[in-house]
């Protein structure tokens, strides 16, 4: 039986590994939407090749020419934020969201509350409401399955039923392209420096977060949600070979690890067959080439920003919002120069002084926060202009 699938941001790092994997089994998968914010020309030539029913560009500015290209096709084009919206509600097998930071939220939001199932790629949804979507997923009969490598890794070693027995889960962590550096060389390094990861092919984004650990704070809060795990049963190690994606650690001492070459085609097959095991077309791990695995333990004052996580976890969901917020302006901001990359960090601490508990029980009380957060961390790099 085909699996109609619906991409959102398709066009990004995980929804062109999506499509690779539909390309080379198209006896299993069809596309049915494809989804992007701005890279027009992409989606056009996405959109070409699969035939999808509907596809959607975010920013208005670009309706007209990917329309126009489509003229002569199946697909129906809209564009905005409320029509990507509208399309992670339709009727399919498998959403892949895949749209980064904060954005993806209301499209998740949307699927999960039409019971669909959905694989989720991106942290951010989780990190700002997790406690919100999961629970909609136990109303709405919808499964959420990660995409993350390291979520991923835990959802095939976590056993239900056993739940009760587990010591701690283990994520696993790259330690990114500045981990045997000093921390005074991290300080000046350029976003060209910063994005250059060492195992995995990730958009910019995502790169800065994988280099500064703040991708394994995110993570840490998305696995205290996804597992309701407390965070204190939460450990972090970095493992600079990514072979082992995660560990759960159970009370009789037995250990439950995924392995895997690095590649993110893996934990996307994964989901796309959930329940079964379906084949696919990552590459395969070379047991023989596994002679040095190394486990290290994360140094706070290095990556301080994987600490945050914790804090936050202790201090509330409004301040897990407003870490991710600020982070997203920072990066931002990093990327286009603006700040160096040592002020990542001084933002989010900034705009984490400025938060207070408060009630975060629906999806407006996230969106709120968020966009409160964001104000504050835009003020922080105001006031460092005007210096």
């Amino acid at each position: 039986m085909i699996k109609d699938i619906v991409i959102l941001g398709s066009t990004g790092s995980i929804g062109e590994q999506t499509l690779d994997i539909v390309r080379n089994f198209q006896d299993k998968y069809c596309v049915k939407a494809l989804t992007a914010n701005k890279s027009a020309e992409k989606l056009v030539a996405q959109a070409r090749e699969f035939n999808p029913e509907y596809v959607v560009i975010g920013d208005g500015e670009y309706y007209n020419f990917v329309k126009e290209e489509l003229s002569g096709t199946k697909c129906k084009v809209f564009s905005g934020k409320e029509e990507i919206n509208n399309i992670a509600e339709i009727e399919c097998d498998v959403v892949v969201a895949a749209i980064v930071g904060f954005a993806g939220l209301e499209p998740v939001y949307k699927a999960i509350s039409k019971g669909r199932k959905v694989a989720i790629a991106n942290k951010e949804p989780l990190v700002a409401a997790g406690h919100i979507l999961i629970d909609l997923a136990k109303k709405s009969g919808a499964n959420i399955l990660p995409v993350d490598s390291e979520h991923n890794a835990i959802f095939q070693c976590l056993e239900k039923k056993h739940k009760d027995f587990v010591r701690r889960i283990i994520l696993t962590a790259s330690g990114g392209p500045f981990l045997n550096w000093d921390i005074d060389d991290i300080k000046n390094v350029n976003p060209e420096q910063a994005i250059a990861h060492p195992n995995w092919s990730m958009g910019a984004k995502i790169s800065v977060d994988s280099a500064t650990m703040m991708n394994k704070a995110l993570e840490v809060i998305e696995a205290y949600h996804l597992f309701a795990m407390p965070f204190d049963k939460i450990d972090v190690v970095i493992h600079p070979q990514s072979i082992i994606h995660s560990m759960v650690e159970y009370l009789d001492g037995s250990v439950l690890a995924q392995m895997g070459a690095p590649d993110m085609r893996t934990p996307i097959v994964y989901a796309l067959g959930w329940p079964e095991r379906v084949d696919g077309i990552s590459k395969k791990l070379d047991i023989f080439n596994m002679n040095d695995l190394q486990f290290i333990k994360p140094d706070y004052n290095k990556f301080p920003l994987l600490k945050k996580a914790y804090d936050c976890l202790e201090a509330g969901q409004a301040y897990c919002i407003a870490l991710n917020s600020a982070n997203e302006i920072a990066v931002e901001a990093f990327l286009n120069r603006e700040i160096d990359y040592s002020e990542i960090n001084s933002c989010v601490e900034y705009v984490l002084n400025y938060i207070d508990i408060g009630n975060v029980s629906a999806i407006d009380d996230v969106i709120e926060y968020d966009l409160y957060s964001r104000e504050i961390a835009k003020k922080y790099l105001s006031a460092r202009k005007s210096k």
